[in-house]
Protein backbone atom coordinates (compact mmCIF):
# COMPACT_ATOMS: atom_id res chain seq x y z
CA UNK A 1 0.00 0.00 0.00
CA UNK A 2 1.36 3.19 -0.98
CA UNK A 3 1.53 5.79 2.01
CA UNK A 4 0.00 8.26 0.28
CA UNK A 5 -3.01 6.40 0.34
CA UNK A 6 -3.58 7.33 3.61
CA UNK A 7 -3.72 11.27 2.90
CA UNK A 8 -6.90 13.49 3.49
CA UNK A 9 -6.77 17.13 3.99
CA UNK A 10 -8.45 18.14 6.99
CA UNK A 11 -9.14 22.18 7.64
CA UNK A 12 -7.41 23.20 10.65
CA UNK A 13 -10.29 24.59 12.36
CA UNK A 14 -11.51 20.67 12.45
CA UNK A 15 -8.43 19.95 15.35
CA UNK A 16 -9.51 20.72 18.77
CA UNK A 17 -7.30 22.57 20.99
CA UNK A 18 -9.61 21.96 23.95
CA UNK A 19 -11.75 18.82 25.20
CA UNK A 20 -15.53 19.10 25.41
CA UNK A 21 -17.56 19.44 28.70
CA UNK A 22 -18.56 17.12 30.47
CA UNK A 23 -16.03 14.46 28.49
CA UNK A 24 -19.26 12.06 27.85
CA UNK A 25 -20.76 15.08 25.52
CA UNK A 26 -17.73 14.59 22.57
CA UNK A 27 -19.79 13.35 19.45
CA UNK A 28 -20.22 9.39 18.12
CA UNK A 29 -19.63 8.52 14.88
CA UNK A 30 -20.76 4.68 14.50
CA UNK A 31 -19.56 2.97 11.26
CA UNK A 32 -20.56 -0.23 10.87
CA UNK A 33 -18.98 -2.75 8.35
CA UNK A 34 -21.36 -4.80 7.50
CA UNK A 35 -23.63 -2.58 5.79
CA UNK A 36 -21.41 0.48 5.05
CA UNK A 37 -23.89 3.15 7.16
CA UNK A 38 -23.25 5.84 9.38
CA UNK A 39 -24.61 7.81 11.81
CA UNK A 40 -23.44 10.12 14.66
CA UNK A 41 -25.17 10.40 18.43
CA UNK A 42 -23.21 11.22 21.85
CA UNK A 43 -20.86 9.33 23.60
CA UNK A 44 -22.86 8.89 26.50
CA UNK A 45 -25.04 7.07 24.44
CA UNK A 46 -22.21 4.36 23.72
CA UNK A 47 -23.98 1.64 25.59
CA UNK A 48 -26.95 1.30 23.32
CA UNK A 49 -24.63 0.20 20.45
CA UNK A 50 -23.93 -3.18 22.02
CA UNK A 51 -25.24 -5.88 23.70
CA UNK A 52 -25.10 -7.58 27.15
CA UNK A 53 -22.45 -9.99 27.89
CA UNK A 54 -19.89 -7.49 25.56
CA UNK A 55 -17.14 -6.63 26.86
CA UNK A 56 -14.68 -3.48 26.67
CA UNK A 57 -10.89 -3.50 26.75
CA UNK A 58 -9.51 -0.26 28.00
CA UNK A 59 -6.04 0.87 28.45
CA UNK A 60 -5.01 2.26 31.97
CA UNK A 61 -1.78 3.59 31.56
CA UNK A 62 -0.86 7.32 33.34
CA UNK A 63 0.53 10.02 30.98
CA UNK A 64 3.63 11.25 32.82
CA UNK A 65 4.42 14.74 32.72
CA UNK A 66 7.42 14.22 30.65
CA UNK A 67 8.51 17.75 29.26
CA UNK A 68 10.90 19.58 31.67
CA UNK A 69 12.27 23.04 31.17
CA UNK A 70 15.97 23.99 32.47
CA UNK A 71 18.82 25.95 31.35
CA UNK A 72 22.84 24.53 31.55
CA UNK A 73 24.07 25.48 34.69
CA UNK A 74 27.69 26.78 33.68
CA UNK A 75 26.14 28.87 30.69
CA UNK A 76 22.11 29.23 31.73
CA UNK A 77 21.27 28.39 27.79
CA UNK A 78 17.52 27.09 27.73
CA UNK A 79 16.98 23.19 27.17
CA UNK A 80 14.01 21.19 27.19
CA UNK A 81 14.23 17.79 28.51
CA UNK A 82 11.04 15.56 26.79
CA UNK A 83 11.44 12.21 28.92
CA UNK A 84 10.63 8.90 27.04
CA UNK A 85 11.27 5.65 28.76
CA UNK A 86 12.79 5.00 32.10
CA UNK A 87 15.71 2.15 32.10
CA UNK A 88 16.10 2.21 35.77
CA UNK A 89 15.35 4.60 39.03
CA UNK A 90 18.05 7.18 38.01
CA UNK A 91 18.56 7.06 34.17
CA UNK A 92 15.66 7.75 31.35
CA UNK A 93 15.84 7.64 27.67
CA UNK A 94 14.70 11.28 26.86
CA UNK A 95 14.58 13.93 23.75
CA UNK A 96 17.17 16.95 24.73
CA UNK A 97 16.49 20.01 22.65
CA UNK A 98 18.66 21.60 21.70
CA UNK A 99 21.31 18.25 21.66
CA UNK A 100 23.78 19.13 19.34
CA UNK A 101 24.73 22.32 21.83
CA UNK A 102 24.53 20.10 25.03
CA UNK A 103 27.92 18.16 25.48
CA UNK A 104 28.04 14.81 27.11
CA UNK A 105 28.10 15.86 31.04
CA UNK A 106 26.39 18.55 30.82
CA UNK A 107 24.63 19.15 33.82
CA UNK A 108 20.74 20.95 33.41
CA UNK A 109 18.87 22.74 35.92
CA UNK A 110 15.32 22.04 35.73
CA UNK A 111 13.57 23.59 39.04
CA UNK A 112 14.19 24.50 42.45
CA UNK A 113 18.21 22.67 42.47
CA UNK A 114 16.73 19.35 40.75
CA UNK A 115 19.79 18.74 38.43
CA UNK A 116 20.32 16.08 35.51
CA UNK A 117 23.42 14.90 33.88
CA UNK A 118 23.20 14.40 30.47
CA UNK A 119 24.97 11.72 29.21
CA UNK A 120 25.13 9.54 25.69
CA UNK A 121 23.76 9.79 22.61
CA UNK A 122 21.84 7.73 21.33
CA UNK A 123 20.92 9.29 17.81
CA UNK A 124 17.81 11.18 16.71
CA UNK A 125 17.93 13.71 19.35
CA UNK A 126 17.81 10.98 22.22
CA UNK A 127 20.35 11.36 25.40
CA UNK A 128 20.36 9.28 28.60
CA UNK A 129 19.77 11.37 31.23
CA UNK A 130 21.03 10.88 34.56
CA UNK A 131 19.51 11.76 37.89
CA UNK A 132 21.88 11.31 40.75
CA UNK A 133 19.36 12.40 43.78
CA UNK A 134 16.98 9.38 42.97
CA UNK A 135 14.48 8.05 41.29
CA UNK A 136 13.38 11.37 38.86
CA UNK A 137 9.57 9.82 38.28
CA UNK A 138 8.87 10.92 41.65
CA UNK A 139 9.51 14.61 41.25
CA UNK A 140 8.19 15.43 38.01
CA UNK A 141 4.89 15.63 39.01
CA UNK A 142 6.28 18.94 40.92
CA UNK A 143 8.26 20.13 38.09
CA UNK A 144 7.12 18.49 34.69
CA UNK A 145 4.39 19.93 32.11
CA UNK A 146 2.05 17.48 30.33
CA UNK A 147 3.46 16.27 26.94
CA UNK A 148 0.87 17.82 24.60
CA UNK A 149 0.53 16.68 20.97
CA UNK A 150 1.68 19.52 18.55
CA UNK A 151 -0.93 20.01 16.80
CA UNK A 152 -2.29 21.38 20.27
CA UNK A 153 -1.09 24.73 19.94
CA UNK A 154 0.10 26.26 23.52
CA UNK A 155 2.62 28.39 24.83
CA UNK A 156 2.59 25.91 27.85
CA UNK A 157 0.09 23.44 28.95
CA UNK A 158 -2.99 25.12 31.04
CA UNK A 159 -3.92 23.76 34.75
CA UNK A 160 -7.27 21.74 33.23
CA UNK A 161 -4.67 19.41 30.54
CA UNK A 162 -3.59 17.57 33.82
CA UNK A 163 -6.58 16.19 34.25
CA UNK A 164 -8.28 16.34 31.06
CA UNK A 165 -5.29 14.89 28.58
CA UNK A 166 -5.77 11.54 30.97
CA UNK A 167 -8.07 9.11 31.42
CA UNK A 168 -10.24 8.94 34.78
CA UNK A 169 -9.48 5.17 34.93
CA UNK A 170 -5.22 5.85 34.49
CA UNK A 171 -2.90 4.15 37.15
CA UNK A 172 0.27 3.38 35.68
CA UNK A 173 2.66 5.57 35.11
CA UNK A 174 4.80 5.63 31.83
CA UNK A 175 2.75 7.24 28.77
CA UNK A 176 4.49 10.22 27.40
CA UNK A 177 0.63 10.51 25.18
CA UNK A 178 -2.47 9.75 26.44
CA UNK A 179 -4.29 6.66 25.02
CA UNK A 180 -6.71 9.23 23.88
CA UNK A 181 -10.13 6.92 22.63
CA UNK A 182 -10.41 6.56 26.84
CA UNK A 183 -10.67 10.51 27.21
CA UNK A 184 -13.96 10.18 26.79
CA UNK A 185 -15.37 8.05 29.41
CA UNK A 186 -17.13 9.03 32.47
CA UNK A 187 -18.37 7.31 35.85
CA UNK A 188 -22.33 7.82 34.20
CA UNK A 189 -20.86 6.28 30.97
CA UNK A 190 -19.69 3.07 32.89
CA UNK A 191 -22.61 2.99 34.97
CA UNK A 192 -24.62 2.53 32.18
CA UNK A 193 -22.56 -0.10 30.51
CA UNK A 194 -22.55 -1.92 33.68
CA UNK A 195 -26.57 -1.95 33.66
CA UNK A 196 -26.50 -3.64 30.28
CA UNK A 197 -24.35 -6.47 31.35
CA UNK A 198 -21.38 -5.18 29.77
CA UNK A 199 -17.99 -5.83 31.24
CA UNK A 200 -15.26 -3.72 31.14
CA UNK A 201 -11.18 -5.00 32.00
CA UNK A 202 -7.76 -3.13 31.83
CA UNK A 203 -4.55 -3.64 29.98
CA UNK A 204 -1.43 -1.50 29.86
CA UNK A 205 0.24 -0.21 27.29
CA UNK A 206 2.65 2.47 27.79
CA UNK A 207 2.22 5.08 24.69
CA UNK A 208 5.59 6.24 23.29
CA UNK A 209 6.93 9.55 21.41
CA UNK A 210 6.56 7.41 18.04
CA UNK A 211 3.15 7.69 18.62
CA UNK A 212 3.02 11.31 16.61
CA UNK A 213 5.91 9.68 14.47
CA UNK A 214 4.29 10.05 10.71
CA UNK A 215 5.36 7.48 7.77
CA UNK A 216 7.49 8.63 5.53
CA UNK A 217 8.60 5.94 3.37
CA UNK A 218 7.07 5.23 0.05
CA UNK A 219 5.15 2.08 1.08
CA UNK A 220 3.24 1.79 4.06
CA UNK A 221 4.86 -1.66 4.50
CA UNK A 222 8.10 0.09 5.15
CA UNK A 223 7.69 1.91 8.12
CA UNK A 224 8.67 0.95 11.66
CA UNK A 225 6.73 1.58 14.43
CA UNK A 226 8.77 2.07 18.24
CA UNK A 227 8.41 -0.91 20.82
CA UNK A 228 6.38 -0.05 23.62
CA UNK A 229 5.99 -1.68 26.71
CA UNK A 230 2.72 -3.83 27.57
CA UNK A 231 1.24 -5.98 30.06
CA UNK A 232 -1.78 -8.11 30.00
CA UNK A 233 -2.73 -10.09 33.24
CA UNK A 234 -4.28 -13.32 33.79
CA UNK A 235 -7.32 -12.01 35.07
CA UNK A 236 -7.99 -10.00 31.89
CA UNK A 237 -6.82 -13.01 29.56
CA UNK A 238 -9.16 -15.37 31.21
CA UNK A 239 -12.29 -12.85 30.66
CA UNK A 240 -11.23 -12.89 27.43
CA UNK A 241 -11.20 -16.26 26.83
CA UNK A 242 -14.38 -16.89 28.19
CA UNK A 243 -16.18 -14.15 25.68
CA UNK A 244 -14.36 -15.84 22.61
CA UNK A 245 -15.78 -18.94 23.69
CA UNK A 246 -19.68 -17.52 24.65
CA UNK A 247 -19.26 -15.49 21.01
CA UNK A 248 -19.50 -12.27 22.63
CA UNK A 249 -17.79 -8.88 21.24
CA UNK A 250 -14.37 -7.92 22.37
CA UNK A 251 -14.43 -3.86 21.71
CA UNK A 252 -10.95 -2.29 22.18
CA UNK A 253 -10.74 1.15 23.13
CA UNK A 254 -7.83 2.69 20.85
CA UNK A 255 -5.11 1.55 18.73
CA UNK A 256 -3.25 0.73 21.56
CA UNK A 257 -5.42 -2.08 23.08
CA UNK A 258 -5.28 -3.08 19.56
CA UNK A 259 -2.08 -3.69 19.44
CA UNK A 260 -1.84 -5.08 22.75
CA UNK A 261 -4.79 -7.79 22.25
CA UNK A 262 -3.32 -8.71 18.19
CA UNK A 263 0.14 -9.39 19.96
CA UNK A 264 -1.13 -11.39 23.00
CA UNK A 265 -3.92 -13.35 20.75
CA UNK A 266 -1.72 -16.46 20.74
CA UNK A 267 -2.78 -20.06 19.39
CA UNK A 268 -6.05 -19.33 19.50
CA UNK A 269 -6.57 -17.85 23.05
CA UNK A 270 -5.31 -14.52 24.72
CA UNK A 271 -1.95 -15.46 26.42
CA UNK A 272 -1.07 -13.12 30.10
CA UNK A 273 1.92 -11.97 30.20
CA UNK A 274 4.22 -8.17 29.67
CA UNK A 275 6.56 -7.46 27.44
CA UNK A 276 7.36 -4.75 24.40
CA UNK A 277 5.20 -4.64 21.23
CA UNK A 278 6.37 -3.49 18.02
CA UNK A 279 3.32 -4.82 16.30
CA UNK A 280 2.39 -2.73 13.46
CA UNK A 281 -0.98 -3.16 11.78
CA UNK A 282 -1.54 -2.21 8.28
CA UNK A 283 -3.83 -3.61 5.33
CA UNK A 284 -4.50 -6.19 4.67
CA UNK A 285 -4.82 -7.87 8.15
CA UNK A 286 -6.04 -10.78 9.36
CA UNK A 287 -7.72 -9.51 12.68
CA UNK A 288 -8.06 -12.73 15.63
CA UNK A 289 -8.46 -10.98 19.16
CA UNK A 290 -11.20 -7.47 18.71
CA UNK A 291 -14.55 -7.63 17.59
CA UNK A 292 -15.15 -4.00 17.38
CA UNK A 293 -13.28 -0.87 17.37
CA UNK A 294 -13.92 2.56 19.26
CA UNK A 295 -10.68 4.95 18.20
CA UNK A 296 -10.30 9.01 17.65
CA UNK A 297 -10.14 10.66 13.81
CA UNK A 298 -6.28 9.99 13.35
CA UNK A 299 -3.66 12.12 11.48
CA UNK A 300 -2.63 11.78 7.67
CA UNK A 301 -0.23 8.95 6.97
CA UNK A 302 0.03 7.93 10.63
CA UNK A 303 0.39 4.27 11.76
CA UNK A 304 -2.63 4.59 13.89
CA UNK A 305 -4.81 5.43 10.35
CA UNK A 306 -3.07 2.16 9.02
CA UNK A 307 -4.55 0.45 11.68
CA UNK A 308 -7.86 1.36 11.16
CA UNK A 309 -8.06 0.94 7.51
CA UNK A 310 -7.05 -2.65 7.88
CA UNK A 311 -9.91 -2.82 10.73
CA UNK A 312 -12.82 -1.26 8.27
CA UNK A 313 -11.45 -0.93 4.83
CA UNK A 314 -9.80 2.15 3.41
CA UNK A 315 -13.09 2.99 1.37
CA UNK A 316 -15.48 2.96 4.63
CA UNK A 317 -13.21 4.81 6.73
CA UNK A 318 -12.62 7.88 4.26
CA UNK A 319 -16.59 8.01 3.79
CA UNK A 320 -16.56 8.11 7.44
CA UNK A 321 -13.95 10.59 7.74
CA UNK A 322 -15.26 12.88 4.98
CA UNK A 323 -18.77 12.52 6.70
CA UNK A 324 -16.85 13.85 9.79
CA UNK A 325 -15.24 16.88 8.12
CA UNK A 326 -18.44 17.71 6.36
CA UNK A 327 -20.54 17.46 9.89
CA UNK A 328 -17.74 19.74 11.89
CA UNK A 329 -16.79 16.84 14.18
CA UNK A 330 -13.76 17.78 15.98
CA UNK A 331 -10.78 15.95 15.67
CA UNK A 332 -7.66 13.91 17.05
CA UNK A 333 -6.20 13.82 21.23
CA UNK A 334 -9.30 16.12 22.35
CA UNK A 335 -11.87 15.73 19.90
CA UNK A 336 -14.60 13.47 19.15
CA UNK A 337 -14.33 9.59 18.47
CA UNK A 338 -15.90 7.11 16.32
CA UNK A 339 -17.06 3.27 16.81
CA UNK A 340 -16.56 0.72 14.29
CA UNK A 341 -19.30 -2.18 14.18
Amino acid sequence: MFTDELNYFLPEERIAQHPVKPRDSARLLIVNRMDASIKEDVFRNLYRYLNAGDVIVLNDTKVIPARLLGYKEKTGGKVEVFLLKQINEQDWIALVKPSAKVPIATSIVLHDKIKVEIRDFLGEGKRIVHYPQGNLLSVIHKIGLVPLPPYIRRESPEPDDRIRYQTIYAKKSGSVAAPTAGLHYTNRVFKKLKEKGIDICYITLHVGYGTFKPITTERVEQHVVDAEDFAISEETATLLNKKKREGKKIIAVGTTVTRVLETQYIGGKFQAGFGSTTKYIYPPYNFQAIDALQTNFHLPRSSLLALVFAFAGKELIMKAYNYAIEKNFRFYSYGDTMLIL
